[in-house]
């Protein structure tokens, strides 16, 4: 069950009955998906993008609950691990192809790939069976109450297209057919695609559910710059934008003809470290060791940022401060261990005398620039905070494009990152962000800096299959205070949700900052 909290920030808004005419819609975010691929990179620009196209087994409503989708229902495995999924029948893919239970085995062998960037999804998963042609079970290597939520961006590929098109397995880090070309089951299609520029989806009109939007074509651009993005929308080229930034709610509220829309995303943002580089990649002064494998060092940047200021100076105080990897209100939410360290610059100068570096040290600071709200900004605020201590960042801003790739390549000392989770558990990151990273296993797909710690690991898979909830929360809570007095990670504030649209549309902001064309009318 979803916590109030988020159904509420989840919910949609007033859905009013169809509009007699149907409509062009133009929309525009900061970031552009780099594929068109479902499996080949997991980000929210691309799942939330693709899910307007494909569809997995089971999908999230606009409450953000877990309901069927190219499944009808579900239920635990008898005698064994796992669950078994009943598949709809009358499917059809874009192409016209059937869709059935192989489909759904191909798709998860391509998922689970080493070539996929979602294949920690399937870490619990030890074997996917067909039994017959609308029916499959996953096995599970224990009791997994989360499974069917894990999957809710399982997006199902058309087998006999990917392999007639050499796309048997996504391309991660380079392209094949699956990257600009699309065959889903979902209420739009593909249409036209520019990357970087505009792309042009369509109706699908032989998509099984019943749809509940009047658009006849959604074209979307990526801005970059928020002015330039503001400007589009009032100026009506655009219907609606996601994100704006905070200094300008005020003068689209002024406008007549928009409103925004607020909410608090289930998104983290934080910093990282390199914890298993042994020298920083971009000191001037430290050539022979890397300070931050010394969590007194993590723990002397963390109490050098002062996110009271960040708040008032950069988000008109919007923002939530963080302590953990999730927002309080998500299910395993530590509430044992809810302090966060306080903005004590005396204190980190001490911690870093304390580690040897009492002058300081400079290093790399790594971060996006069109990725997340006022994250620039928000890295140079950080970088005059570290700065007063004697942490000297070295600020390397850039597109999201270039910044997955330089992460994956261990090419920092400290980093930005958000991340929601998807199974609104903090299983999620424990999985993703605190499990030392496992290729075998797919564990730790977005621990880009290798934090490891043995009794982490051990309780992952403990947490997995605890049905007891008060045991399960028990194993979360050592979890969260060994990560937190490690400083495997600084958490420093849930993001805001601020998206702006002419009046005339009706939409729903979810709280993962999905959103979907399905929902939308333009009157």
């Amino acid at each position: 069950m979803l916590p109030l909290k988020l159904a509420v920030l989840g919910g949609a808004l007033s859905m009013s009955a169809l509009a007699a005419s149907a409509e062009t819609f133009r929309w525009a975010s900061t970031t552009d998906p780099q594929t068109m691929d479902p499996h080949a990179v997991n980000s929210a620009p691309v799942l939330s993008f693709l899910n307007n196209i494909y569809e997995g087994l089971v999908r999230r409503g606009q409450d953000m609950s877990i309901e069927p989708s190219l499944a009808t229902s579900w239920e635990p495995l008898e005698g064994e691990n796992g669950w078994r999924f009943k598949l709809r029948e009358g499917v059809t893919f874009q192409n016209g192809a059937a869709f059935t239970s192989e489909d759904v085995l191909f798709s998860y062998q391509r998922a689970s790939d080493e070539a996929a960037d979602v294949r920690s999804w399937f870490a619990p998963v030890t074997d996917m069976r067909v039994v017959d042609e609308f029916t499959v079970d996953f096995v599970t290597s224990a009791p997994n109450p989360l499974f069917p939520d894990s999957i809710a961006n399982f997006m199902i590929l058309d087998k006999d297209w990917a392999e007639a098109n050499d796309a048997a397995l996504p391309a991660r880090d380079a392209e094949n057919f699956a990257t600009m070309n699309v065959n889903g089951t979902g209420p739009f299609t593909l249409a036209d695609r520019d990357p970087g520029v505009r792309t042009t989806l369509a109706p699908n009109g032989a998509w099984w559910d019943d749809a509940s939007h009047n658009i006849t074509e959604a074209v979307f651009t990526p801005i970059g710059n928020s002015a330039t993005g503001l400007a589009a929308l009032l100026s009506g080229e655009i219907d609606f934008i996601q994100p704006i930034p905070l200094q300008d709610v005020a003068q689209v509220e002024s406008r007549d003809g928009f409103k925004v829309l607020e909410g608090e995303e289930t998104r983290v943002i934080m910093f990282g470290f390199g914890h298993e580089h042994d020298t920083l990649l971009y000191s001037s002064d430290v050539t022979d060791a890397n300070p931050f494998t010394d969590p007194r060092v993590r723990l002397a940047a963390a109490h050098a940022l002062d996110i009271a200021s960040i708040d008032r100076v950069l988000f008109r105080g919007k923002i939530e401060p963080a302590s953990q990897l999730v927002p309080a209100g998500i299910s395993g939410f530590s509430e044992a261990n809810q302090n966060r360290p306080d903005y004590n610059p005396d204190r980190a100068k001490e911690l870093l005398a304390e580690a040897g570096y009492p002058d300081g040290f400079s290093f790399g600071l790594k971060c996006t620039n069109d990725r997340y709200i006022n994250d620039e900004a928000l890295c140079r605020a950080a970088a005059s905070m570290f700065a007063a201590v004697g942490l000297n960042a070295e600020l390397s801003t850039g597109p999201v494009r270039d910044y997955w790739p330089q992460l994956r390549e261990d090419d920092f000392d400290m980093y930005l990152l958000g991340w929601s989770p998807g199974t609104f558990d903090m299983e999620h990151p424990i999985r993703f962000l605190m499990h030392s990273q496992d290729d075998s296993r797919k564990l730790g797909s977005w621990n880009f800096g290798n934090y490891s710690n043995a009794r982490v690991d051990e309780l992952l898979p403990m947490v997995q299959q605890e049905i007891d909830p008060a045991a399960r929360q028990s194993m979360i809570d050592e979890i969260i205070a060994i990560t937190q007095d490690e400083v495997a990670y600084i958490p420093l504030y849930t993001q805001p949700l601020i998206w702006a649209a002419k009046d005339n549309v009706e939409l729903t902001q979810r709280a993962d900052n999905f959103f979907m064309l399905r929902w939308v009318t333009v009157n």
